[in-house]
């Protein structure tokens, strides 16, 4: 029989299962019983949160990398390729054993229907488990009580922030997600969470299950200073540690500050030289992510980011605001119908001098119109492309070497920004 090729294995999960999200553990503890792969490595490592989950992920697999571990990391959406949800020592799993741990989990699976994400979660479990890893980080991909990540016994789990998105599936008070998110937590180990304002239902869950609790702002934090930032956080034993003047990063600091605190829990190796450069060296595409592009023999400077709820917008704004251009600030925004439109402008709406709207290449894509209507109601200058790649091209057209062009609010915005600088052939 013809082996299929990744293409063909992902198109084929997208019609296994009746509906894309049907959350619930027993269908993949079922298969991933019959896949008999035991613990997946020495040290586990969850990561749930509204925002920041792969920004964390990335610190901690980078602190774990730099001590000369060999770090698995699972996450999700990914924007380019699916190769990006997996990686195995700081690489992408090929396509060839992609392949073959979607043909494990089919094999194992027998009359059981798995979703999308549960296939290709399960078959990331399987190439850890292969690979023999000392460690692997994973990222819930929704909630975390019955998202398919928690089939897996963590050591170490860790919520990053608490805010209301995906209220379907969630619930529509920050109490009730953090019910959810507080599932991750394991008896007897530790519980991190870098929320401030941490909502009882997860204090109560730590407590149900004896599990150390770990909080920002209590057992570790950081304070920015203006050009750099100190960190303090707190060992298994009680024991206080301290990090002064680390460099100032792109990705959140807040985030850093949470892998940190996991990371000392570890009981590794702990090189403030390693860790400082770790922590420097970790980029996430698409994430704060800086770019320059050369558009019609001038130089425009493009940042992208995915931040597509309030919460996220909030903090871009925040990033934005202490780091002012020369120029002016120009936006490519692009959302999903089901997200929170005037929670994701009216923290930006004060920051961006001029918005290109465009509809995002999916059906779940906001229409431009509304997406227009919403920024001219806030006074906003705004411009309706008929498509992300023609709202970058307009932006740039205008943009000065002062200027900045922001690009946010969705994966699908970004990726396909992504895909519109990759064909901007250089110009000599």
């Amino acid at each position: 029989m013809k082996q299929r090729s990744l293409g063909e294995w992902l198109a084929y999960l997208e019609q296994l299962h009746p509906s894309a999200i049907d959350m619930g553990l027993e269908r993949s503890q079922n298969v991933l019983s019959r896949l008999a792969l035991g613990k997946l490595a020495p040290r586990v490592v969850t990561v749930t949160g509204t925002n920041g989950k792969g920004s964390t992920c990335a610190f901690v697999a980078a602190m774990l990398r730099a001590q000369g571990l060999k770090v698995g990391v699972y996450s999700s959406p990914h924007l380019l390729r699916y190769n990006e949800r997996v990686l195995i020592d700081g690489q992408e799993a090929s396509d060839e054993r992609l392949c073959e741990a979607f043909a494990a989990v089919e094999a194992a699976r027998g009359d059981i229907s798995l979703t999308y994400f549960e296939m290709g979660t399960l078959a990331a479990f399987w190439l850890f488990y292969q690979s023999k890893l000392d460690a692997v980080v994973l990222e819930v991909g929704l909630g975390g009580r019955l998202d398919t990540v928690n089939v897996v016994d963590a050591d170490l789990a860790l919520v990053t922030s608490i805010g209301v998105d995906h209220v379907d599936y969630l619930g529509d008070t920050r109490e009730l997600v953090a019910f959810e998110k507080a599932g991750i937590f394991r008896a007897g180990k530790p519980a991190l969470c870098g929320d401030l304002d941490p909502p009882q239902p997860l204090l109560d869950k730590a407590h149900e299950l004896a599990a150390p609790l770990f909080l920002r702002g209590r057992d570790f934090d950081l304070e920015s200073t203006g050009d750099s930032w100190h960190w303090r956080g707190t060992t298994a034993e009680g024991a206080l540690v301290a990090l002064r003047d680390l460099p100032l990063l792109d990705l959140p600091m807040e985030n850093a500050t949470l892998a940190l605190q996991a990371y000392l829990l570890m009981g590794l190796p702990w090189d403030v030289g390693q860790l400082r450069q770790a922590l420097l060296d970790t980029r996430i595409t698409g994430r704060l992510d800086r770019r320059e592009v050369r558009w019609q023999g001038k130089r425009v400077e493009l940042l992208l980011d995915v931040g597509h709820n309030p919460h996220a917008a909030a903090y871009l704004a925040r990033r934005l605001a202490v780091r002012p251009v020369k120029g002016r600030r120009l936006a490519v925004f692009g959302l999903l119908a089901d997200k929170d439109l005037p929670g994701v402008v009216e923290p930006l709406q004060a920051l961006v001098d001029d918005w290109a709207v465009a509809p995002l290449d999916t059906p779940r894509s906001r229409p431009a119109a509304e997406l227009a209507d919403a920024l001219t109601n806030l006074g906003a200058a705004v411009k309706s492309y008929a498509s992300v790649d023609a709202a970058l091209e307009g932006q740039c057209a205008q943009a000065t070497a002062d200027d900045q062009v922001l690009l946010f609010g969705s994966f699908f915005c970004v990726a396909q920004a992504l895909e519109w600088l990759a064909r901007q052939a250089p110009e000599g």
